[in-house]
């Protein structure tokens, strides 16, 4: 497997209201960084498995819509828990739509995509699943 992991970030409001979440239960924000990687099985004639351009607007397109915003406000997140793991789902989603179009450049060759929310220096989830 060859893969491009690009890298953005994103910075939101939410609240997780269940005890298990502790303090986490109140209102409060968050500054993930997020990588996604793309999987081939090879290479392109031109030795590329995405195009690095397109696959950083993709993560970009699709990071808009959260940027400052109060998770518990999106309609489309109406009674989830807006978990780490449940926005990598989330973005995953959201790119595996944009990998079956062929925008990333790559000719419906993705296979495979993973997406990191590092929400600390020390605690990161993902999400991995092919296609």
């Amino acid at each position: 497997m060859f893969a491009v992991e690009v890298r953005d970030h994103v910075m939101i409001a939410h609240s997780l209201p269940s005890p298990v979440f502790g303090p986490a239960q109140g209102m409060h924000g968050a500054t993930f960084v997020v990588d996604a990687a793309f999987y081939t099985e090879d290479l392109d004639e031109n030795g590329l498995v995405v195009d690095i351009g397109l696959a950083t607007e993709a993560l970009a397109n699709t990071l808009a819509p959260l940027r400052y915003a109060n998770l518990d406000e999106v309609p489309a997140f109406k009674g989830k828990i807006t978990t780490t793991e449940f926005l990598c789902y989330h973005i995953w989603d959201q790119l595996k739509a944009v990998a079956k179009t062929s925008g990333l450049g790559d000719n419906g060759r993705v296979k495979r995509i993973r997406v990191q929310l590092h929400e600390s220096h020390v605690a990161r989830g993902w999400h991995e699943a092919d296609i």
